[in-house]
């Protein structure tokens, strides 16, 4: 016989479950965020050797472990390092001074941070950098705000339609199809609202609709197929792993290089950092820097499906033995009138 609680106590136990998650979610969350700094941001130097040599050991005594510098060829060199989201700076040094190229659409918070860096050189040395923008944000959504706040909302529909699916579709086929077509569906109108309307989002249409649609089948492929094979605690698994640990170390609105180590590289190897990082390089960097966290993203979707078809599989190996059963049965029963 089944025993139950008295309402005190499970009153109690409640409290002391809900006190314990709180207690992890504290950490989890505030965690990265005071402890956000600089670590070893990729920066590229070009010019003179003797110069570089010295600008490296200036900066590098400025701010130890903020920064790994590395020497290119030359300006043009310098550009594409950071246009293909190799670095997230560029110090080009000549005759007639130093000058910062940044790319503020990979980081904002990255480029505000070069910024600081170059009033401070300019000070110290009396000369003004120079500091240009390569990859500017919308002018529409200049500080990324709007970036980081339209991306959520992805995140949350995703999951919902996971969660929508799973209580109202039955079949394998019809949940296959309805995942891809929400995806379908949510890349469309997500580009179309972000990017045409908002103009919070720059780039080509049909890169940024792909993206977001390979965001959302990830997302909700993952959380229907954990809950196609662990039921109702699946959904909880599938919210606490990508919504929760996944949007406290996705650096969404800074960089995976502000965060502690190694958090806030495992932070991309979740959904929503892939899917920020990926939706940057589509937007503003012709899909450059975009190449692991497209395949993040589609793994996630193929475990997903393949948790789904599992889980189908498994549900039909039970079916046909009852078929069987319930088939002799009526043999045997129309057997009994018969005789």
């Amino acid at each position: 016989m089944r025993r139950t609680l008295p309402p005190a106590v499970l009153a109690v136990v409640l409290a002391v479950a809900v006190m314990t998650l709180q207690a992890l979610l504290l950490p989890l969350f505030a965690g990265p965020a005071a402890n956000a700094a600089p670590r070893d941001l990729p920066v590229v130097v070009a010019g003179p050797a003797p110069a570089v040599a010295a600008f490296t050991s200036k900066i590098e005594t400025m701010s130890p472990g903020a920064f790994e510098v590395t020497a290119v060829a030359d300006a043009d060199a310098a550009d594409a390092a950071v246009l293909d989201r190799e670095a997230y700076a560029a110090f080009i040094l000549s005759p007639t001074g130093v000058t910062l190229h940044t790319a503020s659409a990979a980081a904002p918070a990255v480029a505000n941070l070069f910024n600081a860096v170059a009033a401070q050189l300019g000070a110290g040395s009396g000369m003004p950098v120079t500091v240009t923008d390569l990859a500017p944000l919308s002018a529409d959504d200049p500080h990324g705000g709007g970036f980081a706040a339209g991306f959520f909302p992805l995140v949350i529909t995703s999951m919902l339609a996971a969660i929508a699916l799973y209580f109202a579709v039955a079949g394998f086929a019809a949940r296959v199809i309805g995942l891809f077509a929400f995806a379908a569906l949510s890349g469309a109108a997500g580009a179309t609202v972000l990017q045409s309307w908002l103009g919070v989002i720059g780039g080509d249409w049909w890169p940024v609709a792909g993206v977001i649609a390979l965001l959302t089948l990830a997302i909700s492929a993952a959380v229907h197929g954990l809950a196609s094979v662990a039921g109702p605690r699946g959904i909880g698994l599938g919210a606490v792993l990508i919504l929760l640990v996944g949007n406290a170390l996705g650096a969404v609105g800074a960089a995976p290089e502000l965060l502690p180590q190694p958090w806030g590289e495992f932070g991309q190897w979740l959904p929503i950092g892939a899917g920020a990082t990926l939706l940057r390089s589509a937007a503003w960097f012709g899909g450059s820097g975009g190449g692991a966290a497209a395949w993040v993203l589609a793994s996630w979707a193929l475990a997903g499906l393949a948790l789904l078809g599992v889980a189908w599989l498994g549900r039909k190996e039970q079916v046909e033995p009852d078929d069987a059963e319930a088939h002799e049965a009526a043999r045997r029963l129309g057997a009994t009138v018969t005789a």
